[in-house]
């Protein structure tokens, strides 16, 4: 006969390890964390996480000892997850989410605190929006200006790779935080994105609501491995195969980004995403790069819409960074090609192909003594800024803001006169003739070659151009259509109160006719 005493020592300890076995894989999703930014009205906040089969899952807002709501959901039984969509909040907090599982008698509670409700952006690219604080101009400066930013919120996801899409990150290099000097000055191309912290930091100056930074960006990778299989597979990319390119230094194989870095989390409200990649994508698929950027943001705008049970809007903001300048590069069309492509071949954004999207021009952000190379400019304040220009248009809807540089509307072919007029839809300042930027492709004998075409005359909308280089038939106009176009913020264009650059463009003139216009976009 056993001891009573024994046979409580033996099953006690059998019912405190079936206590916590019970709970052990009841958790958030793995960016579910303390001073974390949840997407604030008029969109719901999704909370979600990993629990027991079956079990019961209650998550309760509260704000000090007052209970906001309560939300009660399941643990699906296929994935071992649980959701619920919070009522829209307005911005602000601090506010506790606790989550509570019941399964039986057991409960187990899980709590984080000093949540607070506003715009959640997500950031994403290669290694110009991996960039730390630490790496741009006036580094110091900068990391030093965190204090009046306490209600900025910064999230890095760690580099990681999947072969198949995950539900939920691996890892996160920076959990949720408020900013310091030392987790946005955190090493080069380590922890958070300078360009994503810069461009929230102006929302928040404009805004004067919390603002939450997600940066999930990988140096050196194309466009590919950051795209769904069926994005891909719509923009009839090849199959994977080698890629022996001195830009691609980074994870290159189709998808694997995606699986890891982006898919897990799809579930999330967010009010939009920033992007700035391209570089890798120079001499690779570049030909493409007008299908798969576009069906990239088409394809992410519709997984997180449906991940987040239609809270994050199907069409949410998109904004993107277009391609700086690099020496390596000087001889090579690819730059300009992925310029003209960021767009889908219009010159401009928002267009037909690329709705809600806003872009950032670059190319006269130029930066030859950079200590991490010429293809990697310092300058990431005015970046950050010109983006930030887009999302208050954009996103915010602010009415009589310039976010674009001047972009001609038509394009007038004087050929008695050895002349093409330009008029622009708005308002140019010339800083500086250049008798290069601009080019016409001539045409003879069945052979096209592109001169310059000389600045001539110009007023507060229109330019005009000497065409007398060609002796033959001008077929088409291009502007800044070289990796370097222009030093340091001396562009000929640009719009004279924003001081924001003219975009490179091409346009096609399709009638020759003397007087006939045409619209620069295709």
């Amino acid at each position: 006969m056993v001891a009573p005493g024994l046979v409580l020592g033996l099953v006690l300890p059998l019912i405190l390890w079936a206590d916590r076995s019970a709970g052990i894989g009841f958790r958030f999703a793995s960016y579910i964390n303390n001073d974390m930014v949840l997407q604030k009205e008029p969109a719901g906040a999704v909370i979600w996480g990993f629990g027991t089969p079956g079990a019961a899952v209650t998550v309760t807002l509260r704000q000090g000892q007052e209970t906001i709501m309560k939300k009660v959901t399941s643990v699906k039984a296929h994935s071992d997850t649980w959701m619920v969509v919070l009522d829209p909040m307005k911005a602000g907090g601090p506010f506790e989410v606790m989550a509570q599982q019941t399964l039986e008698k057991m409960n187990f509670t899980l709590r984080v605190h000093d949540v607070l409700f506003g715009d959640v952006w997500l950031c994403s690219g290669q290694s110009n929006m991996q960039m730390t604080v630490l790496q741009i101009f006036n580094a110091t400066r900068e990391l030093s200006n965190t204090a009046a930013y306490q209600s900025v919120r910064i999230l890095s996801v760690s580099p990681i790779q999947a072969e198949q899409e995950l539900e939920d990150l691996v890892a996160v290099d920076l959990q949720w935080s408020k900013p310091t000097s030392e987790n946005l000055g955190h090493g080069y191309f380590k922890y958070m994105s300078a360009v994503c912290w810069l461009f929230g930091r102006h929302l928040y100056d404009t805004l004067q609501y919390p603002i939450g930074l997600i940066a999930s960006s990988w140096g050196g990778t194309p466009i590919e491995a950051w795209s769904s299989g069926r994005s891909l597979k719509a923009c009839g990319v090849p199959k994977q195969g080698s890629v022996p390119y001195n830009s691609i230094t980074g994870p290159s194989k189709h998808s694997v980004l995606w699986n890891a870095m982006i898919h897990p989390l799809r579930n999330m409200t967010l009010k939009g995403v920033v992007w700035y990649q391209g570089e890798s994508n120079v001499n690779y698929n570049t030909d493409l790069y007008n299908c798969t950027f576009p069906a990239l943001i088409e394809d992410w705008r519709e997984t997180f819409h449906r991940g987040s049970q239609g809270q994050t809007e199907r069409f949410f903001p998109f904004g993107f960074v277009q391609l700086s300048s690099d020496l390596s590069k000087s001889s090579d069309d690819g730059f300009p090609q992925i310029r003209w492509h960021q767009t889908a071949d219009f010159g401009y954004v928002p267009n037909p192909k690329m709705p809600n999207t806003f872009m950032a021009v670059a190319m006269d952000l130029c930066d030859r003594d950079s200590p991490f190379g010429s293809i990697h400019p310092r300058d990431k304040q005015t970046v950050a800024y010109r983006l930030h220009l887009g999302a208050r248009a954009l996103a915010y809807g602010e009415k009589n803001l310039t976010f674009e540089g001047p972009l001609p509307e038509t394009v007038e072919l004087l050929a008695h006169e050895g002349l093409l007029n330009l008029t622009y839809y708005q308002q140019i300042q010339v800083q500086k003739r250049d008798n290069k930027i601009f080019e016409i492709s001539c045409c003879s004998d069945h052979r096209c070659k592109w001169l310059p075409a000389s600045m001539n005359t110009f007023s507060t909308q229109s330019l005009t151009l000497a065409t007398d280089s060609c002796h033959g038939t001008v077929v088409a106009l291009r502007y800044a259509w070289t990796t370097w176009p222009c030093e340091y913020k001396q562009c000929p264009l640009y719009h004279p109160s924003s001081a924001l650059p003219a975009p490179p463009f091409i346009a096609f003139i399709t009638d020759q006719g003397s007087g006939h216009q045409s619209n620069v976009a295709k």
